[in-house]
């Protein structure tokens, strides 16, 4: 009987054990405890100021300067010799201070005196000397009267003929270049050619040198300005 006393308290705990170690339902999966959601904030739009857009204005187009031409410097005009002499052409202009005027010469080496064309030539006699009245004719012109007196008779054979003539020989002032020079001239009609002064070697003689193959070395001279 004692026996069954101690074993009843064991039997009670075996049951109690066998019944609480029997599930009696389905698991159940524990409760996960809801997040409350965080509200969205919405960021602020950001609206730009408008700014007032001016119109392009274009730069004022300057205009390109023009490259400079190159300009090539102008020959130097050689009108001495290096010992100082007077380089002529064929053809010069020539001053004539009596009268006021420029005229184109040629220059002919081959002439022994210079001449200018004259009309209306009247030889006479002053003090016993012989003398000479003309007027310079020049592109059909005539000049005032010149009275002047006579250096010497020149015996001149034309070449178309073999008839000698006699001219007077009177002398003058002329300027060619910077050369004012006084030299003789005789005196004849010379409306038929093509220039009224000739130029020889009476003039040139020892002060010029010419160069035929070129024309009007020395510059124009200009006229004597009037008071």
């Amino acid at each position: 009987m004692k026996n069954w006393k101690l074993l009843l308290p064991v039997i009670m705990s075996g049951s109690l054990i066998a019944c609480t170690s029997t599930p009696t339902t389905e698991p159940v999966e524990p409760e996960v405890p809801e997040v409350p959601e965080v509200p969205k904030v919405e960021e602020p739009i950001k609206v730009e100021p408008e700014v007032e857009t001016k119109p392009e204005i274009e730069p004022e187009k300057k205009p390109t300067p023009k490259p400079e031409k190159e300009t090539k410097p102008k020959p130097v005009k050689v009108q001495k010799t290096p010992d100082g002499m007077l380089i002529l052409g064929s053809e010069e202009w020539v001053y004539v201070p009596a009268i006021d005027q420029t005229y184109k010469a040629r220059i002919d080496t081959g002439a022994t005196t210079s001449s200018i064309s004259a009309t209306n030539i009247v030889p006479f006699e002053r003090d016993g000397k012989d003398w000479v009245q003309f007027n310079v004719d020049i592109d059909g012109k005539a000049s005032k009267e010149f009275k002047l007196p006579v250096e010497r008779w020149a015996k001149v054979r034309q070449s178309s003929s073999e008839e000698v003539d006699k001219r007077p020989v009177v002398m003058a002032y002329i300027q060619v270049g910077d050369l004012k020079e006084q030299t003789e001239f005789t005196l004849t009609e010379r409306d038929h050619m093509k220039f009224p002064i000739l130029l020889g070697r009476s003039f040139f003689r020892d002060i010029a040198v010419v160069d035929a193959s070129k024309k009007y070395i020395q510059n124009q001279p200009s006229k004597t300005k009037k008071k």
